[in-house]
């Protein structure tokens, strides 16, 4: 199991990157960072600066067929910052062409609405993009974990950091760990 972890070069919310990067690790995966510039990352707790972590690869030299599903860790300036570089919205839109899987928590789903990949889908996210998402076309639900299996593909989605361990458990079930 080869999975993609897409953040900007600042502003992911350390927890949502570091707790599903273990768990991947933990059911005997390969996570991969990867970013739309730079060879580090800056990661926050919240509004603060937290660790910084190595860049395995540039989306630009990335293709979603090289992944077995992609997590796509939230903070508020992260899906930010994603959602107006073009090759990562490409990257992130290419999964959902391919029926891959993805799996997006928290203030993530902001790069899934600039993907334009939530119509008619239902998913969750943190509270305040639950217009974002019902203006693009989604159903946003107050649930832990949500998985939605109405498109092209298994799309996982969770509130916030609270969710973690429910939402690990989710993705890696549909990513196929241990299968």
């Amino acid at each position: 199991m080869r999975v993609a972890f897409l953040v900007a070069p600042e502003g992911a919310e350390q927890i949502e990157l570091t707790d599903p990067w273990d768990a991947v690790k933990d059911a005997g995966g390969t996570p991969v960072l990867l970013s739309t510039r730079g060879d580090t990352v800056q990661a926050f707790n919240h509004l603060d600066k937290a660790d910084t972590f190595p860049v395995d690869q540039l989306v630009s030299q990335a293709a979603p067929g090289d992944f077995d599903g992609l997590v796509l860790p939230g903070g508020v300036a992260n899906p930010d910052l994603l959602r107006t570089d073009e090759q990562a919205v490409a990257f992130v839109r290419g999964f959902f062409d391919s029926g891959l899987p993805v799996a997006a928590i928290c203030h993530a789903p902001w790069t899934l609405v600039e993907a334009d990949v939530v119509r008619g889908r239902t998913l969750t996210s943190y509270p305040s993009l639950r217009t974002d998402i019902r203006n693009a076309g989604g159903t946003w639900v107050d649930e832990q974990v949500k998985v939605c299996d109405g498109g092209t593909n298994k799309l996982i989605t969770s509130r916030k950091p609270d969710d973690l361990e429910a939402f690990d458990k989710a993705f890696l079930a549909e990513f196929g760990a241990g299968s």
